[in-house]
């Protein structure tokens, strides 16, 4: 185990580097005359981007985004801003909230007392550091305001510049009450990362921590500037920045994904490829990716569960009874669209069984594609039933299959089918008494499939009020109500295949 002095050490050297990298950095114009000095001076400070690749190259070795930019002048314009950086993984959320800002609207003019609270205060001092060091060691800085590192106030977790900013670092929970210097009372609280994994497992523990903030926290600002900002992706459907939300609907939520999950278009351009996400989708998975990167979290199951998904090997597909393939059309393939949905799913003996997916935002010519592809793929004595719904038909869609079908040189014979009736969410709870009765499975090969996992927790999503996309459950009933149709129920109510049932009432 580490011990307090292993600890500090780590943390002196750490900040020991941190002194070096900025010294590094580009130096001052010592030959520029005051008059054109404090021009330059004035210049800055009406334009946030020219500012930070000014006194902070280290930092911009990529272009501001423009959401960077927008959010600073959000926190400014507001002397009483509350409000979120809720921003996907690496769009710099701690470098604008930690330093960006704080110095910003310092060099504006602003008196600023920085509370910085991270889950624990050694993690709080070791971000302070990194704007203490700029005040240290940033020679841009100096150049323009003087030596700013003070003696008698220059400590681990605390410092005061010799123009008065005042840096202060706190652990998440900590006592707040009373903190000032003198008659100064803190002006900015920034919450930076407080949440952890275990910390989203323990609802009471996240309750314990909204009201420190609302109780705490926040009211020991005093004075005619009191910013409350709190940095953190959101990775988990329940968290303390969505109870926060939940509770102060006015706060300001700026929610940025870190790219589009149809085209891959990162957001911040500057810094990532075209490729990068798409990269990272295929290295950590479609859920992970959006989760950390884009803020839609991986749900838990209030009613499909993650012990209703049996995995085991699939029989070969000449031995399924029938099978089927449902796609459930969409048109855009934007990020906000819906998925285009194909879901193949096969029976055998009583059992139901997830063959493959194609599950994307997508134009739907991908669909087409794949599902031509997945024929062209299948053994000679397999025959499958490809199905969508009538109400897509139009014909963009007749004309799209057939351009691809002569593509690849086949007919998919697809069929249209008559839209269901009733309410799609009873429709889908049709499905539930099959999970809990382990008559469906899924071929375990699709178990690190993207696509099928992105339907497992569509599927996880619905409940009642579900807010999440339901292609792939929607397209799941389908082709389950159609393979049950085959199902022949003798006198005992027991489930035998080869015809459909009858729809006479006396059968």
């Amino acid at each position: 185990m580490a011990t307090q002095n292993n600890i500090n050490k780590v943390a002196v050297e750490k900040y020991r580097q941190k002194l070096q990298l900025i010294r590094a950095g580009a130096t001052a114009n010592l030959n520029e005359t005051k008059s054109d000095q404090q021009k330059r001076i004035e210049i800055l400070k009406k334009d946030w981007k020219a500012m930070v690749e000014y006194y902070f190259p280290h930092y911009a070795t990529a272009e501001c985004a423009d959401f960077h930019i927008e959010f600073c002048k959000m926190v400014e314009k507001d002397p009483t801003f509350k409000g979120f950086a809720e921003w996907g993984r690496g769009l710099a959320k701690s470098v604008y909230v930690d330093i960006i800002i704080p110095f910003g609207l310092w060099f504006r003019g602003e008196k600023v007392y920085l509370v910085l609270v991270g889950n624990n205060e050694n993690k709080a001092k070791q971000l302070l550091s990194d704007l203490q060091a700029e005040f240290e060691a940033n020679a841009r800085i100096i150049h323009d305001f003087g030596e700013q590192q003070k003696t008698g106030s220059w400590e681990d977790g605390f410092f005061i510049t010799q123009s008065g900013f005042i840096g202060q670092a706190l652990g998440m929970g900590q006592s707040v009450r009373g903190l000032r210097v003198k008659s100064q009372r803190p002006t900015m609280c920034v919450c930076d990362d407080i949440e952890t994994k275990d910390l989203v497992k323990n609802p009471r523990r996240q309750d314990e921590v909204v009201r420190w903030i609302e109780r705490d926290l926040i009211p020991t600002m005093d004075g005619s500037f009191r910013r409350f900002i709190q940095a953190n992706n959101r990775y988990a459907p329940r968290m303390i920045q969505t109870e926060l939300q939940d509770r102060h609907p006015k706060w300001k939520v700026h929610h940025i994904k870190a790219y589009n999950a149809s085209t891959y278009e990162p957001r911040w351009k500057q810094k990532y490829n075209h490729n990068y996400y798409k990269e990272l989708e295929e290295e950590i998975g479609t859920l992970a990716a959006n989760s950390e990167y884009n803020g839609e979290p991986h749900v838990e199951g209030k009613i499909f569960k993650d012990e209703h998904i049996q995995w085991a090997k699939a029989p070969n597909k000449n031995h399924f009874s029938h099978i089927v393939g449902h796609w459930d059309v969409a048109y855009a393939g934007t990020e906000t669209a819906d998925y285009n949905a194909v879901k193949v799913w096969g029976t055998k003996d009583k059992d139901f069984w997830m063959i493959d997916c194609f599950l994307k935002k997508s134009k739907m010519r991908a669909a087409i594609e794949w599902m031509c592809q997945y024929q062209i793929n299948l053994p000679e004595t397999v025959i499958i039933h490809w199905r969508f719904e009538a109400q897509f038909w139009n014909d963009e869609v007749e004309r799209t299959i057939q351009e691809v079908e002569r593509e690849f040189g086949i007919k998919l014979n697809i069929v249209k089918v008559p839209a269901p009736k009733g309410n799609k969410y009873d429709r889908m709870l049709t499905m539930h008494p099959y999970y809990q009765n382990g008559r469906i499975y899924y071929s375990e090969k699709l178990k690190g499939h993207n696509d099928t996992l992105v339907g497992i927790a569509q599927l996880k999503g619905i409940e009642p009020g579900y807010k999440v996309n339901d292609d792939s459950p929607d397209a799941d009933q389908q082709a389950i109500e159609y393979l049950s149709s085959f199902i022949r129920v003798s006198s005992y109510g027991a489930p035998k295949f080869g015809e459909r049932r009858r729809s006479d009432k006396s059968y």
